[in-house]
């Protein structure tokens, strides 16, 4: 088995008030035990508007999880009404981003190239990206998988160093299967995580780094599926959408054993 620690994010997307956020955020403390953080990394990931309730009751009720943002700007100040920048993030003390998620690709037009400048905004203010890469169902059904994660990931590694790759979090999202039920198979999964760290090991010359970074797997992660997907020596754990707006639904999935 691998020695990597798993990590379990829970994105939230565009849903829950602060208020709402520290209710449930209390109630997954109830869930959870120290056993459970210690074995697993846990990530919440609110809405912006959510980000300093969540980390005052993380600071406050002394909770081992990591705080997670969404989506960054890649410029730390400006005239970009409506963004949020890396020092804003890091300020309330943000360990991870989202960077590239399929809906911020998709729906909102980001470019491998503006993934590729926010991933290193993220690391020049000492946080980790969470680098989202995968495939539409057609992409899938006409055996383009491989090429399109292969040029996601060396796009947005671009300029980025070994060591700061090492420390790298990437999520092997199948976007076919985000929000719609569906689900890679955990064999399916684990082969195009392979596929992304030769990827890396390709773009830095190194397996050490490529064995050394963490692989998650999201799409349509439930308490149902998580167990099948987490016996892949691939996968390193999960970034949870739909199931993890519920604290019980959430705490089973990090609970996966």
């Amino acid at each position: 088995m691998s020695e990597r620690r798993p990590i379990i994010a829970a994105n939230w997307k565009m849903q829950k008030t602060h208020l709402e956020a520290i209710r449930d955020v209390q109630k997954l403390s109830y869930l959870l035990e120290k056993s459970d953080s210690d074995r697993v990394e846990i990530v919440i990931i609110p809405p912006f508007t959510a980000l300093r309730a969540v980390q005052i009751l993380i600071d406050s009720d002394r909770l081992d999880y990591g705080l997670g943002a969404q989506n960054v700007h890649f410029e730390e100040k400006g005239a970009f009404t409506g963004e949020i920048s890396p020092p804003m993030l890091a300020a309330l003390k943000c360990s991870y981003v989202v960077v590239g998620h399929s809906e911020r690709r998709e729906i909102f037009g980001e470019t491998d190239e503006v993934v590729a400048k926010k991933v290193k905004a993220v690391y020049a203010y000492g946080m980790t990206p969470i680098l989202c890469v995968g495939e539409t169902l057609d992409e899938r059904e006409s055996d383009r998988t491989e090429e399109k994660v292969t040029r996601q990931v060396n796009s947005a590694l671009t300029g980025v160093s070994s060591e700061q790759a090492a420390k790298l979090v990437i999520a092997y999202e199948p976007i076919w299967a985000i929000g719609t039920g569906r689900n890679a198979e955990p064999g399916d999964a684990g082969q195009v995580i392979s596929v992304i760290r030769e990827a890396v090991a390709a773009k830095f010359g190194s397996r050490d780094v490529a064995e050394t970074l963490r692989v998650q797997y999201g799409g349509s992660v439930k308490p149902g599926n998580v167990r099948d997907f987490m016996a892949n020596p691939e996968v390193d754990g999960a970034l949870v959408g739909g199931a993890s707006l519920d604290p019980e639904d959430f705490a089973l999935i990090v609970r996966y054993r």
